[in-house]
């Protein structure tokens, strides 16, 4: 089984900075690729950030040059460090991997989903 967990949402004031993180844990065998997945009330989700396993990043216009994604693949771990927010960004947001699992099944997970809300 595998399991990814976000953590590091919250309230924000517009202008604001958060930073969100995802763990992925368990029957683990390589990840190929991770990313960053919002929805907001009424609307389809939508890709924010994504990184492969060899560190390409690709961002909507959107946040680019606002959200940088990293990763630490020794640590199964992904971040999304966010500046600038503005109330459009309020949302929940996924981490999503596409991975190898240790009986060589490949497929794509999701976390639980963080709330991030920016308002003043």
């Amino acid at each position: 089984q595998v399991q990814l967990v976000e953590s590091g949402g919250g309230l924000v004031q517009p202008g604001g900075s958060l930073r969100l993180s995802c763990a992925a844990s368990g029957s683990i065998r390589s990840i190929n690729s991770m990313g960053w997945y919002r929805q907001a009330p009424g609307k389809q989700r939508e890709l924010v950030a994504g990184i492969t396993r060899g560190g390409s990043t690709n961002y909507p216009d959107s946040v680019k040059g606002r959200f940088t994604i990293s990763s630490d693949i020794a640590k199964n771990a992904m971040y999304l460090q966010m500046n600038n927010l503005k109330p459009e960004d309020t949302a929940v947001y996924y981490c999503n991997a596409d991975l190898w699992s240790t009986d060589f099944k490949y497929g794509s997970y999701w976390g639980q989903g963080t709330q991030v809300t920016v308002s003043s």
